[in-house]
């Protein structure tokens, strides 16, 4: 038997540029999530990050209106700002205080008040039935509107005199011989609260949908079976299942609720009431309103910080015990 053997051919000098491409390639597939990235990282330098330093700059100087022509003008005030924010015994001080105060318990109900209706909501609309997409879509209207408008609205609505608010509570209901303000006074709080939850909660109600969703209902028929009840099952099942969504949520509706600015501001104007001086509402009228942007950049300053501990103990901790879980 004749065995024919095969020569394989020179490479032509035509199939050379092919191979010294191939050669280029690894090279580029390293290059290319970085050069895919730099877009990214140069809109966060310029919008966060230098802003960012920019602003603690300012928190070291005494930049006031005599200043703002020429920045670089300003006299260095170290850590005055600071001295003059933390001081409790002056005007500024104490401002600053009762301002932090109500945004924590702007936050802390805000975000309790939220989670519960999104925990509600989606347990509700779990089990299928005619209509629920209408109901989850009608749900997630004000998570979709823009914020403006939809703050806007509740200006209107809670007016004293001709909002919707006082004439169902008072002409329809009848639940008050006087029409309350809830624009200005002790209720600016009640107000602020309201609408912020209005605005939120929808997330809390998308995410966790979300999370339900990869809860098993063999694992719910199977409780059914062994006589456990809804309460049960939400306490036993829903709970540990949503355990590392909760813990992204809470986060994010904190952190979300104590940075606010666009609700107090919609809702106020530039006279913002006593019961609704939110932190960032606070700091913005100290920097704008007397003109003295470098103790308003230091309460900023401060501000970051102390959301920076909040969340690295708050990591810290839910972290501890889900390692110990």
């Amino acid at each position: 038997m004749a065995v024919v053997t095969e020569q394989t051919a020179p490479a032509s000098p035509a199939t050379k540029p092919a191979k010294r491409g191939l050669d280029r390639r690894p090279g580029l597939s390293r290059k290319l999530p970085y050069l895919l990235l730099a877009p990214a990282v140069l809109l966060e330098l310029l919008i966060h990050i230098i802003p960012m330093l920019v602003g603690i700059w300012m928190s070291f100087v005494k930049l006031t209106k005599f200043f703002i022509s020429n920045w670089s003008a300003a006299p260095w005030a170290g850590f005055n700002n600071y001295r003059v924010a933390v001081d409790f015994h002056n005007a500024v001080g104490e401002g600053l205080l009762k301002s932090f105060g109500v945004t924590v318990a702007f936050s802390l109900i805000t975000l309790v008040i939220s989670w519960i209706l999104g925990m509600a909501a989606a347990v509700a609309l779990q089990p299928p039935f005619k209509g629920r997409s209408a109901v989850r879509t009608l749900f997630l209207v004000p998570y979709a509107l823009p914020a403006y408008a939809g703050i806007l609205t509740w200006n209107f609505m809670l007016q004293r005199d001709t909002g919707a608010v006082n004439h169902v509570l008072v002409d329809n209901l009848g639940l008050t011989s006087d029409r309350p303000f809830w624009l200005i006074g002790g209720n600016a709080l009640v107000s602020l609260i309201t609408v912020a939850v209005w605005k939120l909660w929808p997330f809390a109600f998308l995410t966790l949908m979300a999370g339900l969703q990869s809860i098993p209902r063999d694992v719910y028929e199977a409780a059914a079976v062994d006589g456990a009840g809804s309460i049960r099952q939400w306490r036993n099942i829903t709970l540990p299942a949503l355990r590392p969504v909760n813990l992204v949520l809470v986060l994010v509706l904190f952190l979300w609720t104590f940075s606010d600015f666009n609700t107090p501001y919609v809702l106020f104007g530039n006279a913002q009431p006593p019961a609704g001086d939110l932190i960032t509402f606070h700091i913005y009228n100290a920097s704008f309103l007397t003109w003295n942007f470098g103790s308003g950049a230091a309460m900023s300053v401060l501000l970051l910080i102390f959301l920076m501990i909040v969340t690295g103990a708050y990591l810290l901790v839910t972290g501890r015990r889900s390692r110990r879980a």
